[in-house]
């Protein structure tokens, strides 16, 4: 069903944008996700998804609490609208639930943090299987529970005066130097193609105005033909 219905909603989009859908694909992975805790700067947490989205990193799991994640569209440049934005209103200190769940789904949980003992971004293995990368806020950087939860640590070598990167910057950087290393290696790190299939509807129905209106006209047209 979903790819009939792929095929139906794409006569309503450009070839060119199906073709640009197509080519962003190859290079989707959910590989590596991200996992934003409290950032409430909403310049940083745009400029996070925009990284996200020019990394072909598909999933942010987005934690608020008792910080809202705003979305400046000035920043952003329409990033979300390609995203799996996963959010999460979890009490303060109470992490269990979320990392738990990305866990069972294969990721280890590797926070991003200069002040604990860790591994330098250039000795971190990707290799050792999916990771979800946990940033903190701008100010204190990751929660002591989030600190407790995480399964490993990954740290940026510095050499000024400064402490840290801010959050958008630190994002940029892991997420390059992680993305060049998946691509020239032999790890599997694209879409299976129900993900992907998932996925490229979803985009349809962002990209088609009124899309629900068609989607519920080629359903009801399917009953009426019985399949």
């Amino acid at each position: 069903m979903s790819q009939e219905l792929i095929e139906y909603l794409s006569d309503f989009v450009s070839t060119q944008r199906l073709e640009a859908f197509e080519r962003v694909l190859e290079y989707r992975t959910r590989y590596l996700t991200v996992v934003c805790e409290n950032i409430y700067q909403g310049h940083n947490a745009s400029a996070v998804l925009r990284t996200c989205d020019c990394f072909g990193i598909q999933d942010v799991h987005i934690i608020d609490s008792g910080n809202s994640f705003e979305i400046n569209p000035e920043v952003a440049l329409g990033a979300s609208k390609w995203l799996s934005l996963h959010r999460y209103d979890e009490p303060e200190g109470d992490l269990n639930n979320v990392f738990n769940s990305l866990r069972n789904r294969g990721y280890r949980i590797v926070a991003a943090s200069p002040h604990q003992k860790g591994v330098s971004l250039e000795n971190f293995d990707p290799g050792k299987g999916p990771a979800a990368l946990v940033l903190g806020t701008e100010k204190n950087g990751l929660s002591p529970a989030a600190m407790a939860c995480s399964d490993e640590f990954i740290k940026i070598d510095m050499y000024g005066f400064t402490g840290s990167f801010n959050v958008s910057v630190s994002a940029g950087i892991i997420l390059y130097n992680l993305r060049s290393r998946l691509n020239s290696s032999d790890i599997s790190w694209q879409l299976d193609e129900c993900s992907a299939e998932e996925i490229k509807l979803e985009w349809l129905r962002q990209s088609i105005k009124g899309s629900d209106l068609i989607e519920r006209d080629f359903l009801a047209k399917q009953k009426h033909s019985g399949r």
